[in-house]
């Protein structure tokens, strides 16, 4: 591992430093000016050069902050800590309009700034492999005339600056499409910055996007720049921007009318200049009836539509897909590269995929891992794929409004965003009460858990546990009440917990 360089003319702190994160495991190289650290950044190689940067302000013979602007200017990508004390909180704000990955009050709690240049350690290592990827790894593979498609859309877009929704399924390759669109584009030397407009709560996405002023609220202790600042001169990606809140959509809509806006907090107008390029899952023109989407930002946003087609779409790219995954996932675990057989190969084509080429990249991954022997054979496909050759039976669903009947697809075969919807078991799917005959088809509930894991983890979403057991917790209070014609206590005690929980859990749960 590349060393943790210490930059501060007081000996006792570089020696505070060092100590801690030797023992952490984390190796260290000081320097006591400004001078040094440039002189041997000058020398220093892919393999001995900073893995980060810890940097004090104040110094005989140069400024941190002059030294973190001339490293960024040669190492863009190489995190900086700015250490400062509390009467520098000033230069501390210009240490992040410098491009800081966070700075250090001094006296500082060690503890905390080791957990804190961990952190920085940490997300330096996941760029490093997000570049290794994006530089080993062709934009997109597709031979699928649906992908053509995409590809020359791409190059008709390349030379425009025209404003671009990407529609699709979940891990169908948007993002991939956004990037692309940026590469060819006349901004592509500016940045690429990218926010999931869904993954972020509420509260915080307005400060994500448009950044916030000292003070402009509780923890604010800096003025911090949001993601139109960050992507000025280049481009903006807005992942599922069905998701995003309505009163935020008015500001989203006035930015990209104008392209000013204000910080949180803020009262004077920040100008910028950025490429929007929005993506989702979703049917925007459905939610605009529904009242959920602006109708007029939807417009705005609407003004080229690209659809990217979904993995069962397009299932002769599987097999080049396939080959190319499990030769990536080798070099990333440093081992042999893993064959498949045209027989595996041929059941995996037939595969729906929910998850799409995420999911796809997901599998290949785990057959390198799992699979036992060189050759891949269709035995040997992960169990939501060798279960997923069933007939598609019909089964009623509860939906909101009542009970509705719609085709419901092998596992791991449904089209919708499973999130969206109740878990896919019911009564049918759920063992038989004794006296009361076996439940139809072969597959237990468990199974179907599974299957929704499953797909929700292809999608790289990171509340998983919460999404599964508020609707495990839902559906099996809800079915106890019906079972005891909604007397709570009964239900309770049939269920083994106690009456304040149910009550408590009814209201967390909305089931009021």
């Amino acid at each position: 591992m590349k060393p943790i360089w210490i930059v501060d003319d007081d000996q006792s702190i570089r020696f505070v430093l060092e100590k801690a994160l030797l023992r952490e495991g984390l190796p260290t190289r000081s320097f006591t000016s400004p001078r040094e650290v440039l002189a041997a950044l000058d020398k220093a190689t892919d393999d001995d050069g900073p893995q980060i940067l810890v940097s004090d302000i104040r110094m005989p013979g140069g400024s941190g902050l002059d030294l973190l602007a001339k490293v960024k200017e040669k190492h863009p990508g190489l995190p900086v800590i700015i250490m400062t004390a509390f009467s520098d909180l000033d230069s501390a704000v210009s240490a992040f309009q410098g491009g800081a990955f966070e700075y250090l009050p001094k006296p500082f709690d060690l503890t905390k700034a080791v957990e804190l240049i961990r952190r920085a350690v940490e997300e330096s290592q996941r760029e490093e492999v997000a570049e290794e990827r994006m530089a080993a790894t062709p934009e997109m593979l597709g031979q699928a005339p649906a992908m053509q498609d995409v590809f020359r859309a791409i190059g008709r877009l390349s030379q425009s600056n025209v404003t671009v929704m990407i529609t699709g399924e979940s891990g169908s390759g948007k993002e991939l499409v956004a990037r692309a669109l940026h590469k060819h584009s006349l901004r592509a030397n500016g940045p690429f910055v990218a926010i999931n407009t869904a993954a972020i709560p509420k509260d915080l996405l307005e400060s994500e996007l448009f950044g916030h002023e000292r003070g402009a609220f509780t923890g604010a202790q800096t003025m911090r720049r949001g993601r139109f600042e960050q992507a000025d001169g280049g481009t903006l990606f807005l992942d599922e921007i069905g998701d995003m809140p309505f009163d935020l959509q008015t500001r989203l809509l006035r930015v990209l009318s104008d392209g000013n806006f204000y910080r949180v907090g803020g009262h004077n107008a920040v100008k910028t200049n950025v490429r929007v390029i929005a993506a989702t899952h979703q049917d925007l023109e459905q939610r605009v009836k529904e009242g959920g989407f602006r109708e007029d930002l939807f417009h705005r946003l609407n003004v080229i539509r690209l659809r990217l087609p979904a993995l069962r779409e397009r299932r002769e790219d599987v097999f080049m897909l396939t080959r190319h995954f499990l030769q990536q996932s080798a070099k990333q675990l440093g081992v042999e590269p893993k064959r498949i057989s045209d027989a595996a190969l041929q059941q995996l084509s037939t595969f729906g995929f929910p998850g799409n080429v995420r999911q796809l990249e997901n599998i290949c991954h785990w057959l390198t891992v799992m699979a036992p022997a060189q050759v891949i054979e269709a035995k040997d496909l992960p169990p939501e794929v060798l279960g997923a050759v069933r007939e598609p039976v019909k089964v009623p669903v509860l939906a909101e409004g009542g009970i509705a009947s719609r085709p419901h697809l092998p596992v791991m075969e449904s089209a919708a965003a499973p999130w969206a919807e109740p878990l896919h078991t019911d009564r049918a799917a759920l063992p038989a009460a004794p006296g009361h005959g076996a439940p139809l088809g072969d597959s237990t509930w468990e199974a179907g858990l599974e299957a929704e894991a499953l797909i929700l983890l292809a999608t790289g979403r990171s509340d998983v546990w919460e999404v599964l057991t508020r609707r495990f917790e839902s559906k099996l209070i809800q079915t106890a009440l019906l079972n005891t014609r909604g007397r709570r206590i009964e239900a309770a005690q049939k269920l083994g917990i106690g009456r304040n929980t149910i009550t408590r859990k009814i209201q967390e749960l909305n089931l009021e």
